[in-house]
Protein backbone atom coordinates (compact mmCIF):
# COMPACT_ATOMS: atom_id res chain seq x y z
CA UNK A 1 0.00 0.00 0.00
CA UNK A 2 3.02 2.25 -0.30
CA UNK A 3 3.42 2.56 3.47
CA UNK A 4 6.77 2.10 5.20
CA UNK A 5 6.31 1.02 8.83
CA UNK A 6 8.28 3.13 11.28
CA UNK A 7 10.31 1.02 13.70
CA UNK A 8 10.65 3.84 16.22
CA UNK A 9 6.84 3.88 16.56
CA UNK A 10 6.61 0.13 17.07
CA UNK A 11 4.47 -0.22 13.95
CA UNK A 12 3.37 -3.71 12.92
CA UNK A 13 0.22 -3.27 10.87
CA UNK A 14 -2.67 -5.66 11.26
CA UNK A 15 -3.44 -6.95 7.76
CA UNK A 16 -5.33 -10.22 8.31
CA UNK A 17 -9.06 -9.54 8.52
CA UNK A 18 -9.74 -13.00 9.98
CA UNK A 19 -8.26 -12.02 13.35
CA UNK A 20 -10.61 -9.05 13.74
CA UNK A 21 -13.48 -11.50 14.25
CA UNK A 22 -11.65 -12.90 17.26
CA UNK A 23 -11.12 -9.37 18.55
CA UNK A 24 -14.82 -8.64 18.14
CA UNK A 25 -15.78 -11.76 20.07
CA UNK A 26 -13.38 -11.11 22.95
CA UNK A 27 -14.38 -7.43 23.09
CA UNK A 28 -18.07 -8.36 23.29
CA UNK A 29 -19.00 -5.48 20.99
CA UNK A 30 -22.43 -3.92 21.24
CA UNK A 31 -24.15 -1.51 18.80
CA UNK A 32 -24.24 1.17 21.49
CA UNK A 33 -20.53 1.01 22.34
CA UNK A 34 -18.16 3.96 22.16
CA UNK A 35 -14.72 2.47 21.50
CA UNK A 36 -11.22 3.88 21.84
CA UNK A 37 -8.71 2.47 19.35
CA UNK A 38 -5.07 3.46 19.76
CA UNK A 39 -2.78 2.92 16.80
CA UNK A 40 -5.30 2.18 14.03
CA UNK A 41 -2.52 1.87 11.44
CA UNK A 42 -4.06 1.00 8.08
CA UNK A 43 -7.57 0.96 9.51
CA UNK A 44 -8.37 -2.77 9.20
CA UNK A 45 -9.68 -3.01 12.76
CA UNK A 46 -11.16 0.50 12.59
CA UNK A 47 -13.48 -0.43 9.73
CA UNK A 48 -14.56 -3.61 11.48
CA UNK A 49 -15.36 -1.71 14.66
CA UNK A 50 -17.21 1.05 12.83
CA UNK A 51 -19.60 -1.49 11.33
CA UNK A 52 -20.54 -2.80 14.79
CA UNK A 53 -20.45 0.04 17.31
CA UNK A 54 -21.87 3.54 17.70
CA UNK A 55 -18.59 5.46 17.60
CA UNK A 56 -14.84 4.86 17.28
CA UNK A 57 -12.25 7.31 18.61
CA UNK A 58 -9.15 6.37 16.58
CA UNK A 59 -5.93 7.87 17.98
CA UNK A 60 -2.94 7.74 15.63
CA UNK A 61 0.49 9.34 16.07
CA UNK A 62 1.62 8.93 12.45
CA UNK A 63 0.00 11.55 10.20
CA UNK A 64 1.36 9.84 7.08
CA UNK A 65 -1.32 7.17 7.62
CA UNK A 66 -4.12 9.69 7.21
CA UNK A 67 -5.03 8.59 3.64
CA UNK A 68 -5.51 4.99 4.80
CA UNK A 69 -7.86 5.67 7.70
CA UNK A 70 -11.60 5.36 7.02
CA UNK A 71 -13.71 8.46 6.53
CA UNK A 72 -16.90 7.31 8.17
CA UNK A 73 -19.54 9.22 10.09
CA UNK A 74 -18.93 7.22 13.27
CA UNK A 75 -15.11 7.33 13.17
CA UNK A 76 -13.33 10.28 14.75
CA UNK A 77 -9.62 10.30 13.98
CA UNK A 78 -7.39 12.11 16.46
CA UNK A 79 -3.74 12.61 15.54
CA UNK A 80 -1.34 12.73 18.45
CA UNK A 81 0.63 10.77 21.02
CA UNK A 82 -1.81 8.69 23.08
CA UNK A 83 0.44 9.09 26.12
CA UNK A 84 0.30 12.88 25.90
CA UNK A 85 -3.15 13.89 24.69
CA UNK A 86 -6.15 14.12 27.00
CA UNK A 87 -7.91 10.84 26.28
CA UNK A 88 -10.16 11.38 29.31
CA UNK A 89 -11.51 14.46 27.54
CA UNK A 90 -12.87 12.55 24.54
CA UNK A 91 -16.58 13.07 23.98
CA UNK A 92 -18.57 10.99 24.23
CA UNK A 93 -16.29 9.11 26.64
CA UNK A 94 -15.19 5.63 25.49
CA UNK A 95 -16.51 2.62 27.35
CA UNK A 96 -14.13 0.12 25.76
CA UNK A 97 -10.49 0.16 24.68
CA UNK A 98 -10.02 -2.15 21.68
CA UNK A 99 -6.65 -1.92 19.96
CA UNK A 100 -3.71 -3.52 18.27
CA UNK A 101 -1.38 -1.54 20.51
CA UNK A 102 2.02 -0.34 19.25
CA UNK A 103 4.62 -2.52 20.97
CA UNK A 104 6.66 0.33 22.38
CA UNK A 105 3.79 1.94 24.30
CA UNK A 106 1.47 -0.98 25.05
CA UNK A 107 2.29 -1.36 28.75
CA UNK A 108 2.16 2.34 29.73
CA UNK A 109 -1.08 2.85 27.79
CA UNK A 110 -2.78 -0.01 29.63
CA UNK A 111 -1.42 1.00 33.04
CA UNK A 112 -2.33 4.66 32.62
CA UNK A 113 -5.83 3.78 31.40
CA UNK A 114 -6.63 1.86 34.59
CA UNK A 115 -7.23 5.04 36.58
CA UNK A 116 -6.73 7.68 33.89
CA UNK A 117 -9.72 6.54 31.81
CA UNK A 118 -12.45 5.81 34.36
CA UNK A 119 -15.12 5.57 31.64
CA UNK A 120 -13.42 2.50 30.13
CA UNK A 121 -15.07 -0.60 31.57
CA UNK A 122 -13.35 -3.24 29.44
CA UNK A 123 -10.24 -3.78 27.34
CA UNK A 124 -9.35 -6.05 24.43
CA UNK A 125 -5.78 -5.42 23.34
CA UNK A 126 -3.25 -7.06 21.06
CA UNK A 127 0.20 -6.98 22.66
CA UNK A 128 3.41 -8.95 22.72
CA UNK A 129 2.84 -12.40 24.18
CA UNK A 130 5.21 -11.74 27.08
CA UNK A 131 3.30 -8.54 27.91
CA UNK A 132 -0.04 -10.37 27.81
CA UNK A 133 1.38 -13.04 30.13
CA UNK A 134 2.68 -10.36 32.47
CA UNK A 135 -0.74 -8.73 32.93
CA UNK A 136 -2.15 -11.74 34.78
CA UNK A 137 1.00 -13.48 35.98
CA UNK A 138 0.94 -15.22 39.37
CA UNK A 139 3.04 -14.11 42.36
CA UNK A 140 6.44 -15.78 42.51
CA UNK A 141 6.76 -16.18 38.74
CA UNK A 142 9.34 -14.46 36.56
CA UNK A 143 6.64 -12.53 34.69
CA UNK A 144 5.03 -11.14 37.86
CA UNK A 145 5.75 -7.49 38.46
CA UNK A 146 4.27 -4.06 39.12
CA UNK A 147 2.14 -4.21 35.97
CA UNK A 148 0.69 -7.56 37.06
CA UNK A 149 -0.32 -6.18 40.44
CA UNK A 150 -1.91 -3.00 39.07
CA UNK A 151 -3.84 -4.73 36.28
CA UNK A 152 -5.12 -7.45 38.60
CA UNK A 153 -6.22 -4.92 41.22
CA UNK A 154 -8.15 -2.99 38.57
CA UNK A 155 -9.52 -5.78 36.36
CA UNK A 156 -10.32 -9.45 35.87
CA UNK A 157 -9.34 -11.36 32.75
CA UNK A 158 -12.19 -12.43 30.49
CA UNK A 159 -10.36 -13.79 27.44
CA UNK A 160 -7.02 -14.75 25.92
CA UNK A 161 -6.03 -15.77 22.39
CA UNK A 162 -2.51 -16.41 20.98
CA UNK A 163 -1.90 -14.63 17.67
CA UNK A 164 0.30 -15.74 14.78
CA UNK A 165 3.04 -13.43 13.54
CA UNK A 166 1.62 -13.78 10.03
CA UNK A 167 -1.30 -11.42 10.73
CA UNK A 168 1.10 -8.44 10.75
CA UNK A 169 3.16 -6.57 8.20
CA UNK A 170 6.02 -6.48 8.77
CA UNK A 171 6.05 -9.70 10.73
CA UNK A 172 7.41 -9.07 14.24
CA UNK A 173 10.20 -11.13 15.76
CA UNK A 174 8.07 -11.89 18.81
CA UNK A 175 4.81 -13.68 19.44
CA UNK A 176 1.63 -11.76 20.18
CA UNK A 177 -1.62 -12.37 21.99
CA UNK A 178 -5.04 -10.87 22.49
CA UNK A 179 -6.00 -10.34 26.09
CA UNK A 180 -9.39 -9.13 27.27
CA UNK A 181 -10.24 -7.92 30.76
CA UNK A 182 -13.08 -6.19 32.59
CA UNK A 183 -12.84 -3.46 35.21
CA UNK A 184 -13.21 -4.16 38.90
CA UNK A 185 -14.06 -1.47 41.42
CA UNK A 186 -10.80 0.42 41.99
CA UNK A 187 -9.55 0.95 45.54
CA UNK A 188 -10.27 4.59 46.40
CA UNK A 189 -6.57 5.23 47.04
CA UNK A 190 -5.36 3.56 43.83
CA UNK A 191 -2.88 6.36 43.04
CA UNK A 192 -1.13 5.83 46.41
CA UNK A 193 -1.18 2.04 45.95
CA UNK A 194 0.31 2.49 42.48
CA UNK A 195 3.19 4.51 43.94
CA UNK A 196 3.93 1.82 46.52
CA UNK A 197 3.71 -1.01 43.97
CA UNK A 198 6.06 0.68 41.51
CA UNK A 199 8.53 1.44 44.31
CA UNK A 200 8.35 -2.13 45.62
CA UNK A 201 9.40 -3.54 42.25
CA UNK A 202 11.93 -0.80 41.45
CA UNK A 203 14.79 -2.94 42.79
CA UNK A 204 13.77 -6.53 42.17
CA UNK A 205 16.88 -8.06 43.74
CA UNK A 206 16.35 -6.16 46.98
CA UNK A 207 14.00 -7.11 49.78
CA UNK A 208 10.77 -5.14 49.75
CA UNK A 209 11.73 -2.91 52.71
CA UNK A 210 15.04 -2.03 51.06
CA UNK A 211 13.38 -1.32 47.73
CA UNK A 212 10.77 0.96 49.30
CA UNK A 213 13.43 2.89 51.20
CA UNK A 214 15.63 3.27 48.12
CA UNK A 215 12.62 4.59 46.19
CA UNK A 216 11.86 7.09 48.93
CA UNK A 217 8.42 5.70 49.74
CA UNK A 218 9.03 4.65 53.35
CA UNK A 219 11.69 3.66 55.81
CA UNK A 220 13.08 0.15 55.90
CA UNK A 221 11.83 -0.34 59.46
CA UNK A 222 8.30 0.86 58.72
CA UNK A 223 8.07 -1.46 55.69
CA UNK A 224 9.45 -4.40 57.69
CA UNK A 225 6.90 -3.77 60.43
CA UNK A 226 4.12 -3.61 57.85
CA UNK A 227 5.21 -6.95 56.39
CA UNK A 228 5.18 -8.54 59.82
CA UNK A 229 1.62 -7.25 60.30
CA UNK A 230 0.73 -9.09 57.11
CA UNK A 231 2.32 -12.27 58.43
CA UNK A 232 5.26 -11.98 56.05
CA UNK A 233 8.99 -12.21 56.91
CA UNK A 234 10.94 -8.95 56.95
CA UNK A 235 13.11 -10.23 54.10
CA UNK A 236 10.13 -10.73 51.73
CA UNK A 237 10.56 -9.51 48.15
CA UNK A 238 7.86 -7.73 46.20
CA UNK A 239 7.22 -10.62 43.82
CA UNK A 240 6.04 -12.83 46.71
CA UNK A 241 3.06 -10.63 47.63
CA UNK A 242 -0.46 -11.12 46.30
CA UNK A 243 -2.04 -8.03 44.66
CA UNK A 244 -4.44 -7.49 47.57
CA UNK A 245 -1.52 -7.51 50.01
CA UNK A 246 -0.19 -4.35 48.35
CA UNK A 247 -3.46 -2.63 49.22
CA UNK A 248 -2.98 -3.63 52.85
CA UNK A 249 0.70 -2.65 52.72
CA UNK A 250 -0.12 0.85 51.49
CA UNK A 251 -2.65 1.31 54.29
CA UNK A 252 -0.14 0.16 56.89
CA UNK A 253 2.51 2.56 55.55
CA UNK A 254 0.20 5.58 55.32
Amino acid sequence: MGVTPRKELGQHFLVDENIVGVIGRLAELDPGDVVLEIGPGLGVLTRYLAERVALVHAVEIDRSLDPHLPRLANVRVVFGDALRIDLAGLEPPPGKLVSNLPYNVATPIVVESLDGLPSVRSWCVMVQREVADRFFASPGTKAYGAVSVLVQLAAERTGFHPVSRTVFRPQPNVDSALVAFRRRELPHDFADIKRVVEAAFAHRRKTLPNSLELAGVGSREAAAAALESLGRPRATRAEALEPQEFVDLEQLLS
